[in-house]
């Protein structure tokens, strides 16, 4: 008889997790999901039969009520990504102490099997020393930032590590059925990124998508041109292809019962030039000096609401580029977009969603 599993994911309400939710729910093996978040419901998932939703945030006490439920999978999503303002502190015990809750839970738990984790490349360090050439593999270590986004993601995985090797030492050399997967996702993108989910960032403001407020509609004005640094560059993940990876890490046997994989596909990195023409606007050369003041006062002037917190001109000033290749010599995987097509084609399972005119398909 097949075994029927019960998924546990964090973060339900955001642009991964929801997507997560609907895309495991379609699958006979699995019997319910557990959404938690500290968001209401997305109206995209009132209709999930599989799902349990619990509103509430994931520093908060959810453990007695998730256990009621058995779960055997967890997927970490839950994250607050832009700083807050003036409570850096409640930020920090969200993201840092709500991990810490999710790690302690998986690894006490006997029913837990597997736990994935989202982590991110860029805690491996926009430094002035990087070059566009060089690919950050898993095998290279995470760097401290300023930018508390990559900070908190760098201290968390440390915890994660310090915790499963821990309860590794405490088995005594007895076999252990958990598995841990970490992903470090290069900028997810596609179709419900840029239409769907609209969140302020430089994908939704070179498309145009920002227009619901004052300080939308002014970003949407400076970035007539492309603003890039002489090393600007970016690689994108395609949200389909994230989404089968975790399908493959939750369900699939895997070689180590701890293993770390960059998520991004190969290929060419997308640069200035190539992001200008993916959005019809000509390039702005800027230099990070520039960047850096213009970031300073935004993000002071707005309150934070145009998420240009400390360090994060760094990011948009050097470059990061990482080797994803791991994922498909050790799991088979092979990604369905470059880098460019992400980010330039609405294809995707998503894609009915996008207005006729906008629509724009990579031919096969």
């Amino acid at each position: 008889m097949e075994k029927k599993h019960t998924i546990f994911i964090t973060g339900a309400a955001g642009y991964i997790g929801t997507m997560l939710v609907m895309h495991f729910s379609a699958r006979d093996d699995v019997e319910k999901i557990i959404g938690l978040d500290k968001e209401p419901i997305p109206d995209i998932l009132r209709k999930e039969p599989k799902l349990v939703y619990l509103c509430t945030n994931v520093a908060d006490d959810w453990e007695e009520k998730v256990r009621g439920y058995h779960p055997d999978i967890i997927i970490h999503t839950a994250w607050q990504i832009r700083e807050m303002y003036g409570a850096q502190d409640m930020e920090w015990d969200w993201n840092i102490g709500g991990s810490d809750k999710v790690f302690d839970y998986a690894l006490g738990e006997k029913e837990i099997t597997r736990l994935i984790h989202f982590s991110t490349v860029a805690s491996y360090g926009a430094y002035p020393s990087n070059t566009i050439e060089h690919r950050y593999t898993e095998d290279e270590p995470f760097r401290k930032m300023e930018y508390l986004y990559s900070e908190e993601k760098r201290v968390a995985e440390e915890h994660l590590k310090e915790k499963y090797q821990k309860y590794y030492s405490s088995l005594n050399g007895v076999q252990t059925e958990k598995n841990i997967a970490i992903v470090r996702p290069a900028a997810v993108t596609g179709p419900r990124g840029r239409f769907m989910k609209i969140r302020f960032g430089l994908q939704s403001a070179l498309s145009g998508q920002m227009k619901n407020s004052f300080i939308y509609r002014l970003i949407s004005v400076l970035v007539t041109f492309v603003p890039v640094t002489p090393r600007w560059l970016r690689q994108f993940i395609h949200e389909d292809d994230v989404a089968h990876i975790i399908e493959r890490l939750a369900f699939d046997a895997l070689p180590e019962k701890y293993i770390v994989f960059n998520i991004c596909p190969p290929g060419p990195v997308v640069l200035g030039t190539d992001m200008g023409k993916a959005v019809g606007k000509r390039k702005l050369l800027v230099y990070p000096w520039m960047v850096r003041i213009v970031f300073f006062w935004v993000w002071h002037l707005t309150q934070g609401k145009i998420p240009t917190s400390p360090g994060s001109w760094k990011g948009y000033s050097y470059p990061i580029a990482v080797d994803g290749s791991k994922i498909t010599r050790v799991l088979g995987y092979k990604y369905k977009y470059t880098a460019l097509e992400a980010f330039q084609y609405t294809n995707g399972t998503y894609e009915s969603y996008v207005p006729e005119n906008m629509r724009r398909h990579k031919t096969v």
